[in-house]
């Protein structure tokens, strides 16, 4: 079996996803476009080699409708016969992608696919696709009838079920930022990151997140209140203790990211040097209310497809949306906590919903290489409760 191989991964900075962002005045077509164009340039490919382009996006709805992807592959200039399809496994789309990617390679169908994803939460808020209509249905209506909850309220199910404190919560949201900030000061990030918004970033080199607050403090995140505390919910869910706050939680974000996924016969014959393959890839349902836990049991299923154990693996990556995620994820695998999102994560690297699993990527690649690691793997939780889980091997 034709072995997915792993080129490059590069992102845009994360933008604060709301008017007056960074990137909340590119158009999120032209941000997707930005990446795509930065990574076939700096890798010398022809895109007419390209045979497919998987990009993630979650609300597609007003500037992101109309299959965004396919929309970025044309305004990055690439050729008219270059395809594109863009997807939905929300918060895990760009990863999924990637896993798409990698099985078109793996069966022999495709040689050169690029996978990434974009979104805009400033310019299409989050639920904007929704139209004020039911999106779940009688059926599920009857599975649930009390109703699902927004992942907020799953972010506080979950920090009963683990038995989380406030103080648990803050204290990971504060080392979070404090390492992104200290590997945004040693340049961890700086082969990753392409400018895309001229005119409100630096040159190239100088980027950084304008999500990162390093500044933070367990005090100061002390003094901000529950986010998603309501009577009513209060009522409904006693067990809840409310401690899920705007500084322990990811926040909104507007991003996009790429990555290049090649087989080994493509490598060579276009003379590109790959940084890692791709071992084994997985994706898993669970409890739909708690939403965020899939991850545990993608973990499970991945390691067991790689025959690897956690011990095997360098560095791992489980994507902020919430503290409590990767918290629940340590302890229920006995994880060691210092290869666990080693430069950071989305609590201070953003979440660009349809963009994180490449940006995540991107990261953990930098990661292995530092460390002179073989394995990484990451993992994303998404809503409906799923996750996607990979591993990958870095290669010399």
């Amino acid at each position: 079996m034709p072995e997915a191989l792993i080129v490059d991964a590069v992102r845009s900075t994360s933008g604060r996803g709301r008017p007056g962002g960074r990137h909340a005045d590119t158009h999120p077509v032209d941000l997707l476009a930005a990446v795509l164009r930065a990574l076939v340039d700096r890798n010398g490919l022809d895109p007419a080699v390209i045979d497919d382009v998987i990009g993630g996006c979650v609300t597609q709805a007003g500037e992101q409708a109309m299959n965004v992807t396919r929309q970025a592959v044309l305004a990055a200039g690439f050729p008219v016969g270059v395809p594109a399809t863009t997807v939905d496994r929300q918060c895990g789309s760009s990863q999924q992608a990637l896993h798409f990617a990698a099985h078109a390679v793996q069966s022999g169908a495709q040689d050169v696919v690029i996978v990434g994803g974009v979104e805009s939460m400033s310019r299409a808020p989050m639920w904007s696709n929704w139209l004020d209509r039911d999106p779940y249905g009688a059926g599920v209506a009857r599975r649930w009838p009390d109703g699902l909850v927004p992942q907020g309220v799953s972010a506080e199910l979950v920090v009963a079920t683990a038995g989380l404190t406030r103080a648990d919560l803050d204290e990971y949201a504060v080392r979070s930022q404090q390492r992104a900030a200290q590997a945004n000061a040693a340049g961890w990030f700086d082969r990753e990151l392409v400018p895309v918004s001229p005119g409100t970033e630096a040159g190239p080199g100088r980027l950084a997140d304008e999500t990162l607050r390093p500044d933070t403090t367990v005090e100061s995140l002390a003094g901000l209140r529950a986010a998603f505390h309501s009577p009513a919910l209060a009522a409904r869910f006693p067990e809840a203790t409310w401690q899920v706050t705007a500084g322990n939680s990811s926040p909104l974000t507007d991003g996009a990211s790429a990555a290049l996924v090649v087989s080994g016969a493509a490598a060579d014959r276009l003379g590109l040097r790959p940084r890692a393959r791709v071992v084994a890839t997985a994706v898993r349902g669970d409890d739909p209310r708690l939403m965020l836990t899939a991850v545990v049991p993608a973990t499970r299923r991945v390691l067991d497809r790689a025959d690897l154990t956690l011990d095997d693996i360098d560095r791992y990556e489980v994507n902020e949306a919430f503290a409590c995620v990767p918290l629940y994820w340590q302890r229920e695998l006995g994880a060691d906590p210092d290869r666990l999102n080693v430069a950071g994560g989305a609590i201070a690297l953003g979440h660009p919903l349809g963009a994180s699993g490449t940006r995540i990527l991107g990261t953990l690649l930098g990661n292995l290489e530092r460390a002179g690691g073989r394995y990484g793997l990451q993992t994303i939780c998404e809503a409906g409760g799923m996750a996607n889980a990979l591993i990958i091997e870095r290669l010399p």
